[in-house]
């Protein structure tokens, strides 16, 4: 759909009443429903204008101003729309969803609750390995007769888990004591309400490529399921401008710069690490200089080997 045409957007009403309270499966036994939305994004034109009122623009309009404020970080136009959920997902990814500090939050007390009888499993093809070049990220899938192990050793290690707390409730131990041995793979649920300029943050580090694959499932059912369809020109925007952006900083800027001064553009490897900043010779690894080559390569600036 293009949002740009206005004949192709659906009613609005509709939509918001089609998507809330609708349960989007991710994970074995997650999901994340809208609760509600406040603002659209006409809101976010609007505050930008302030002084204009609704029907003074036209679509096309609109659309540039949103992507003029999105290209020059003019966050403030998109905080006046929110949007609420209710989640549920495993403690191990929720533990880094809570990390992001901008949301109003109410989660599922298992003080007072029962602890979710669900836990998040893995398949036996779907184990990693650890990541070479990042200390935090996975490497490649796992061989599928190595998981199998590993999926059986989870199964009964929840399935223990769980049988031991039951055990302390019924022997009386309080709830809050009883719970402190269920593993990170117990889900939670929660209601979280934030503003589109801090849910658009938060989706462009948790549909990153290093991001978590777990969470990044979560991320990415929030924004192509809920937020592209309620704010399409918004989310035009957010993937042209920031997920499928390349931000150049000055080191790589002058990399180029100098493999286009000696006409070694396309470049070989070779030619990137003669042409490498001075601050990166001589460094076994390098994080900035892995990236700078990637974005080269990206962009076909220099040859991929092989």
């Amino acid at each position: 759909m293009n949002p740009s045409n206005t004949s192709a957007l659906p009613d609005r009403p509709a939509l918001l009443e089609s998507l809330r309270w609708r349960k989007l499966p991710v994970l074995d036994d997650g999901f994340v429903a809208l609760v509600d939305c406040m603002g659209d994004d006409g809101s976010v034109v609007q505050a930008a204008r302030v002084s204009y009122g609704a029907g003074t623009q036209k679509v096309s309009d609109d659309r540039q101003l949103i992507r003029y404020l999105l290209r020059h970080a003019h966050t403030t136009p998109f905080e006046m729309a929110e949007l609420k959920f209710v989640v549920r997902v495993p403690m191990d990814c929720w533990r880094q969803w809570i990390r992001h500090r901008t949301a109003s939050v109410n989660e599922y007390s298992t003080r007072y609750s029962l602890a979710i009888d669900a836990m998040q499993t893995t398949g036996d093809e779907e184990w990693r390995t650890q990541a070479t070049s990042n200390r935090q990220g996975s490497g490649d899938q796992l061989a599928e007769t190595v998981g199998h192990h590993h999926t059986q050793a989870e199964q009964e290690l929840q399935s223990l888990a769980r049988r031991v707390y039951e055990e302390r409730l019924a022997a009386g131990i309080a709830r809050e004591q009883a719970r402190k041995d269920l593993p990170l793979s117990t889900y939670t649920e929660a209601y979280w309400k934030i503003d589109l300029h801090n849910l658009l943050h938060f989706l462009a580090l948790r549909m990153d490529s290093h991001a978590q694959l777990e969470i990044r499932r979560y991320a990415e059912t929030i924004g192509r399921e809920i937020v592209a369809p309620l704010f399409p020109l918004v989310w035009e925007a957010f993937l042209d401008y920031r997920m499928e952006a390349v931000r150049f900083t000055r080191l790589d800027r002058e990399v180029v710069r100098r493999l286009a001064s000696l006409g070694k553009l396309p470049a070989s490897t070779a030619d990137f690490l003669a042409a490498q900043d001075s601050t990166w010779q001589g460094l076994e690894r390098c994080r900035e200089r892995d990236e700078c080559l990637a974005k080269l390569r990206d962009l076909g600036l220099v040859a991929r080997d092989g």
